[in-house]
């Protein structure tokens, strides 16, 4: 699953510094002269990354080790990290960090008492370098838990310069001007989008990006944190809007039943494969890596983007997802692992892979120029840009038994909308009766 992507202190030493020393936070001073204080010790660290991610990850770890001669080992959890961190930790087996996908779980492995509170060097870090709602999104109460080494930017509708160029139809600003473009592509012969409804998480960022531009940024924190109830007319309203796409069939590749039957990597090859059935697919920026890695697309050249319209007059949304590392209590190495996560802060940890691709960081002192592309650097410019106004995704930010479970939930219950989007007011009323019973949970 894709969603899911430096100066400390003036008075640091540069070497300290580029060592990821803690010497300014009046703790121990993790890397010695030689700069390979850790030799000898191994960190495990685990997290839902696997193929190119998990590679490119690999590269990150390669560097730490290079840095501070500490050792590795990468654990993957797939899709289902809570309980496969959970029944690690049962079994005595803890990794050190998990890269959490999900601030929903990041509450969850802190209310269970997994958690160590980060170092103040890492903490100083974030708050010199970061916009402060990643602060926010890492922490439980006022306790700093986690940090956002890998964003994702959840508000990029992709699309084949080709096939809007014959069209001739040039990327809009506005939700209603891109469903009007969209009745364009199709009469050039092309489905305008190309919708992966076998992933209920790419229904639920449809729903979060109009919502947020629609109804507002409190009203979408209300309703992320169960203040406001799914039955509320701005959540009716958001799903009349989103049902209206649904529902055209000249908008969506192979119709409700094409798309139900269409996974995330599917959605992709629809508009990027050797045989293109749509013209624009909607998800984060990580499509980028799969048009490029998969199917070859030249990023900028034949596979463009453009920012998730405004709705209704409202702004445009910048919603985000991310990974944040967290060090667990039980982990055999907390020094280790509390050096790496100072590590993760830096901007030479980020430009590593930043220059692999399929990456993005929140952290305001990464060059630029470290990313591999220039759609890569727009896409990132543009999160840096929207500072505390981005949302983090809502599904993720719900308990996982609402927002992150296949087959459950909003997942679900989206799914069935997507099928039948004839009724928001009953679809809302579903919605509000499995989100009660999560957050109660």
């Amino acid at each position: 699953m894709m969603r899911r992507r430096t100066t400390l202190l003036a008075s640091c030493t540069a070497l300290a510094l580029a060592l990821g020393a803690t010497a300014c936070g009046g703790g121990p001073v993790a890397a010695g002269g030689g700069g390979k204080s850790l030799s000898g010790q191994t960190i495990t660290v685990a997290g839902v990354w696997s193929g190119s991610e998990q590679k490119n990850f690999q590269k990150v770890l390669d560097a730490f080790t290079a840095k501070t001669g500490a050792k590795t080992q990468f654990v993957s959890t797939g899709d289902n990290v809570s309980t496969v961190v959970g029944s690690k930790i049962e079994g005595g087996n803890a990794p050190d960090v998990v890269m959490v996908p999900q601030v929903g779980v990041l509450q969850q492995f802190a209310k269970e008492g997994w958690l160590k509170p980060l170092s103040k060097t890492t903490e100083r870090s974030v708050d010199t370098n970061y916009a402060s709602v990643w602060k926010k999104y890492g922490s439980v109460g006022d306790t700093f838990y986690g940090l956002y080494f890998k964003a994702a930017h959840k508000s990029t509708v992709w699309y084949s310069p080709d096939a809007l160029a014959q069209a001739g139809v040039k990327p809009p600003t506005t939700y209603d001007a891109m469903l009007k473009a969209g009745h364009t592509v199709s009469d050039s012969g092309l489905a305008a989008f190309s919708v992966a409804g076998q992933d209920g998480w790419t229904l639920t960022d449809w729903f979060e990006n109009i919502y947020l531009s629609q109804a507002g940024p409190e009203k979408y924190d209300a309703l992320a944190a169960h203040q406001l109830k799914w039955t509320d007319p701005t959540v009716v309203k958001a799903l009349t809007t989103l049902g209206k796409l649904f529902k055209d069939k000249q908008l969506i590749a192979g119709g409700q039943k094409g798309a139900l039957n269409t996974d995330f990597p599917g959605s992709v090859e629809k508009v990027f494969g050797p045989k293109p059935e749509a013209g624009m697919v909607y998800e984060g920026d990580f499509v980028a890596g799969v048009a490029k890695d998969q199917f070859g697309k030249k990023i900028g050249q034949d596979a463009n983007f453009f920012p998730f319209p405004a709705v209704d007059g409202g702004k445009a949304p910048v919603v985000s997802g991310g990974d944040a590392a967290v060090v667990l209590k039980d982990g055999k190495n907390q020094k280790a692992a509390m050096t790496f996560l100072e590590y993760l802060a830096t901007p030479e940890a980020a430009a590593v892979w930043a220059g692999a691709g399929g990456f993005l960081s929140p952290n305001k002192k990464l060059d630029l120029a470290s990313y591999s592309d220039d759609i890569a650097r727009e896409t990132a410019k543009s999160l840096v840009a929207a500072g505390d106004s981005v949302r983090f995704d809502m599904s993720d930010q719900a308990p996982a038994a609402f927002g992150g479970t296949k087959g459950a939930g909003e997942w679900k219950i989206l799914q069935d909308f997507l099928r039948d989007p004839s009724d928001p007011k009953a679809t809302a009323a579903e919605l509000e009766k499995a989100a009660a019973k999560a957050y109660q949970g």
